[in-house]
């Protein structure tokens, strides 16, 4: 008998909360650079069984950012730390496709992968700031462009983790022969953008590879979602346009010759909680209060390519073409307003709440109930918590909101396995060097 499909549950950390202003709320941390409060984040995570904890990145600073993308850890430094302090929740990160090198990141995470005994995830970004060129000597790559040179950088790095087979290590006292030389190979990669020959200083780890994580939603990223990632954070406002999104991902598939049930689609949301749907608005709006206009105006141009600050705030949402950089929250956020009547203001202040990301809120019966919905209805696989601050609002999540997953039978209660493939349902990989 074939077992019920049940949710998979991420939570996006950021110390000061993913609400530009969680950490203004009494009790909230107020800081991303305390590994202590990490280290809590990570430790509720697990106790509520989630699938992962993961880390975004930025490779820009402007003091208008939201605070926790504005001081920060170097992301694999951070999740390197949370190995040794953690037993069974993924550790996911961003490793950008456009600024990185693939034979360095492969390596940062495969040995990560080590380290925590399988629970490694890559996020494939091609990094959607212009800002981030001018730290690197570069000009910024169009949209496209970037996602031409993600092809083959995911490529190159798959093919890296897979120059070593299984069992290479031998270590035979009775020999002195420590690797077995017809285990481990060259990728010998030469392609329009990189040169790399291989193998990697690292034998296959605890998962064969990392799990591969994307949120790409343009036609260029929906392709290499398609064809390489494990998982894909969506981001979403609207329970019919994931539905429509999540199908013709899953619809893609086919071409690649994947089965659409080894990639799990998890849309972003954050979740306001409280004793009542009434407490929970009176929450949000307490929140809410807490926003500065600077910081919420640097992420809504941010998310829109283009400075808002010259349109009026009281007035309908512009016409504006989607941006060079992320088109999943520009496309997302504008649908919404043009469905709902939005002026600018609502539009910034959506980005306030949740840079963008998609916001419910009400008892955890409530929240449930949408969570349910979205998951049996084929919007969603599971979803990527956007706790408003921390510990407190993560701790209500897995404390109220969980247990009622549990007992829908919508949620498991204990880990199954110990790598994040085993609790994502995913097999481990044979090295194609190697088939």
């Amino acid at each position: 008998m074939q077992a019920a499909r049940q949710m998979h549950l991420g939570v996006f950390v950021l110390g000061t909360g993913n609400h530009i202003a969680g950490w203004r709320h009494p009790g909230a941390a107020r800081s991303f650079e305390d590994i202590r409060v990490i280290q809590q984040i990570a430790r509720t995570a697990e106790r509520g069984c989630f699938d992962l904890v993961f880390l975004g990145d930025n490779l820009s600073m402007d003091p208008g950012m939201h605070p926790s993308f504005a001081a920060r850890f170097e992301p694999i430094t951070m999740l390197a730390a949370l190995a040794a302090t953690t037993t069974h929740v993924g550790l996911g990160a961003t490793g950008s496709t456009t600024y990185a090198e693939p034979y360095n990141l492969a390596r940062q995470f495969a040995s990560l992968d080590h380290l925590s005994g399988g629970r490694a995830a890559w996020n494939a970004v091609t990094s959607s700031g212009a800002k981030a060129a001018e730290n690197f000597g570069r000009e910024h790559p169009a949209h496209d462009a970037r996602y031409e040179v993600a092809e083959e950088f995911v490529d190159v790095v798959r093919g890296l983790w897979d120059c070593w087979d299984d069992g290479a290590v031998v270590a035979d006292d009775a020999t002195g022969r420590y690797i077995d030389p017809a285990k481990v190979r060259p990728l010998n990669h030469a392609g329009r953008h990189f040169r790399v020959r291989g193998p990697l200083p690292t034998s296959r780890t605890p998962q064969g590879r990392p799990v591969i994580l994307q949120a790409g939603s343009s036609e260029p990223g929906i392709r290499l979602a398609a064809r390489t990632a494990d998982v894909v954070f969506s981001v979403v406002q609207d329970r019919a346009e994931a539905q429509h999104a999540y199908a013709t991902l899953k619809g893609r598939m086919a071409e690649f010759g994947r089965d659409p049930d080894t990639l799990s689609v998890l849309p972003g949301v954050m979740p306001v909680i409280g004793r009542t749907d009434a407490e929970a608005r009176a929450l949000l709006n307490t929140l809410q209060s807490y926003v500065d206009g600077r910081n919420a105006m640097v992420m809504l141009s941010n998310r829109m390519g283009q400075d808002m600050s010259r349109y009026p705030m009281d007035e309908p949402v512009p016409d504006l073409p989607l941006p060079d950089s992320s088109h999943g929250f520009a496309r997302a956020m504008l649908a919404k307003a043009r469905r709902e009547g939005w002026t600018l203001r609502d539009l910034y202040n959506l980005t306030g709440a949740a840079r963008g990301h998609w916001v419910i809120c009400g008892s955890p019966a409530t929240i449930a109930d949408t969570l349910q919905d979205w998951f049996e209805s084929r919007a969603a696989d599971g979803f990527n918590i956007l706790p408003p601050w921390f510990p407190g609002a993560f701790d209500d999540f897995v404390d109220f909101v969980v247990p009622e997953l549990q007992r829908r039978g919508l949620f498991r209660r204990a880990y199954a396995g110990t790598t994040l493939r085993d609790h994502l349902g995913l097999a481990r990989p044979r090295s194609a060097l190697f088939a």
